[in-house]
């Protein structure tokens, strides 16, 4: 079959792009090599948001797209996307206080904010969120952003692209691409085995692999645009007492550092910014990252934390477009950029460069604008106003959603309900089907997860492997004991 539009690459840049491509008509073939968003998509700091700290680089152009991008992401994915008050206390070595007031009024006016409050100076001496900090940090700042699950993101992205008609194909190499004068053939390896798709448009949108599949063009030129590849690592402890909210912590060496109330009873503290060479796959965080992001939390709360802590850490590596302007990686610029070739006996080639979680659906939207001359007639831009799967909540958002929801199922526990509606929204009732009682839904793995879920994400969401479960579909392994995710990653595996 020949396709309008090949994507490599299951990131959220090129699940945003299949999304968009299939709903506008064209036929759209993803390959991702491994599992959606199992790269640099679901080790982000989980964050919809502006960026406030870019504004000191002068990036006015970049917040204000990602602050209008807030506003409609948190509109389309409401069930996983949700909005989180930032408090920002004032220390001797951060920002002076009134950089810090203009930076939060620029950041309040930017984006024409409707959903999301604005910010206030704050006394931590009797606001509740100074109870979990160190004494001496008595005033500072709150302002609002939006929490997100990010592999969820990507995977609602990837069935929205499915339920318009693209084809999603997960744990495929691509082997070779050859250009002919009409369509790209590609060389697909997958479970399946050896096979050849052709397309008259390709996307390479693999992230920090983009060099590696630019690599796979047999005699073809590699990419000209600077890329930096940073390596960005997280931790996560146990909730610190008292911390419902999410808190930046300035670092004396320019940075900030946040840590966000995860998984209802656990903080993430990150993230470092460190060049990165090698294959990305092979990223981990260095005991020097944790004890920089121990150091720094410990400077501001008062609840010690030591490695012991740490229940959970991960590492993503970020592919930025280099404009040269810094050697300080926190510096470089996480705007998208993209690099077409087309020329006489060879069909286009897009490669997406940067971009970050915030901005997938513009970047989606501008990467179609610039195919439309090489692709045939398609639909406007759509996406804007349409929801992700499972976004529809109806009157009264989130809350009321499951309201209803423990109404309708009255004899499953309220907290249980939350957290599937928080993963599927309005598909809760797909995942559930018949059920009517905890005995109905299967054999419990731990952590909440059940084997009717499991099967769900199997059937609709391209699980393949015990990971996909308990770490991106759902974070049920971060609510297990080592011996209980290894019982629950045995089971899984003879279920999928």
């Amino acid at each position: 079959m020949t396709y309008d539009l090949a994507v490599v690459g299951g990131g959220i840049n090129g699940v945003g792009i299949a999304a968009d491509a299939a709903g506008r008509g064209l036929s759209v073939l993803l390959v991702e090599m491994g599992d959606l968003a199992s790269g640099t998509s679901s080790h982000s700091s989980k964050l919809v948001h502006g960026g406030l700290r870019y504004l000191e680089h002068y990036e006015f152009r970049l917040v204000r797209k990602a602050l209008q991008e807030r506003e409609v992401l948190f509109a389309n994915a409401p069930h996983i996307i949700w909005p989180l008050r930032f408090v920002l206390p004032q220390v001797p070595a951060g920002r002076p206080w009134l950089l810090l007031r203009a930076g939060l009024f620029l950041y309040d006016h930017l984006g024409n904010r409707r959903r999301i409050p604005g910010s206030r100076s704050v006394d931590l001496t009797r606001d509740d969120a100074g109870r979990p900090l160190r004494r001496d940090l008595t005033s500072g700042f709150a302002y609002w952003d939006c929490h997100v699950d990010d592999a969820r993101l990507v995977v609602l992205n990837a069935r929205a692209a499915a339920d318009k008609g693209a084809a999603i194909e997960t744990r495929t190499r691509v082997g070779s691409m050859v250009a002919d004068d009409a369509a790209w053939r590609i060389t697909l390896k997958g479970p399946g085995g050896t096979r050849e798709a052709r397309a008259r448009v390709l996307v390479n949108a693999a992230g920090p692999w983009v060099q590696e599949v630019a690599d796979s063009f047999g005699g073809q030129p590699h990419i000209r645009e600077p890329l930096r590849l940073v390596k960005g690592s997280h931790i996560v402890v146990p909730r610190i007492k008292g911390a419902q909210d999410a808190y930046v912590c300035q670092s004396g060496d320019g940075r900030v550092v946040f840590a966000i109330p995860y998984e209802r009873c656990f903080t993430l503290i990150g993230t470092t910014d460190i060049p990165f060479s090698g294959d990305p796959a092979d990223a981990a965080i260095g005991e020097d990252e944790e004890d920089y992001l121990l150091d720094l939390a410990n400077r501001y709360f008062a609840q010690p934390l030591t490695r012991a802590d740490i229940v959970w850490r991960y590492t993503g590596v970020r592919p930025l477009y280099d404009d040269n302007k810094s050697a300080n990686a926190s510096a470089v610029s996480r705007d998208y950029r993209f690099e077409l070739e087309v020329g006489p006996g060879r069909p286009p080639l897009l490669t997406v460069l940067g971009g970050k979680l915030t901005t997938y659906r513009r970047l989606a939207e501008a990467a179609l604008a610039r195919l439309a001359p090489h692709l045939p007639p398609m639909g406007p831009p759509w996406t804007a106003n349409a929801t992700l799967p499972g976004g529809d909540l109806g009157e009264g958002g989130l809350r009321a959603f499951v309201q209803r929801l423990c109404k309708s199922r009255p004899a499953f526990d309220a907290e249980f309900l939350d957290r599937l509606a928080r993963r599927y929204g309005s598909l809760v009732d797909e995942v559930l089907g018949d059920a009517e009682r905890d005995s109905d839904l299967g054999a419990a793995y731990g952590g909440g997860l059940t084997e009717r879920e499991v099967c769900y994400l199997m059937e609709r969401e391209w699980a393949c492997e015990p990971d996909d479960v308990l770490w991106r579909r759902t974070k049920c392994g971060l609510h297990m004991m080592a011996d209980e995710r290894r019982a629950a990653a045995e089971k899984i595996a003879k279920l999928l």
